[in-house]
């Protein structure tokens, strides 16, 4: 069973709903909708030069809600702020 991780209270935590930590898909990562799509792949893919238009392209089961979703995620997770005081 998925854990829908809510990291803010504000407009953007509609996109954060978007990741799931699941300790049974990709080892416990942060991924997409319950997907074999980790936040990690798609910061990787934009970090190579693709747009989020290639990516999509490319992989149609992605929509441009779960790359916004991936650099939030990203955002808070460096900022150094704890994923599990926002989360609560």
């Amino acid at each position: 069973m998925s854990k829908f991780c809510n990291f803010t209270k504000t407009t953007s935590m509609n996109l954060l709903e978007r990741i799931t930590i699941d300790p049974n898909i990709c080892h416990g990562k942060p991924s997409i909708r319950g997907m074999r799509w980790t936040v990690e792949m798609i910061i990787d893919l934009l970090g190579s030069g693709m747009t989020s238009e290639e990516i999509i392209e490319d992989h149609p089961e992605l929509e441009n809600e779960d790359i916004l979703a991936s650099l939030k995620f990203a955002k808070i997770y460096l900022s150094g702020q704890s994923i599990v005081n926002i989360a609560s």
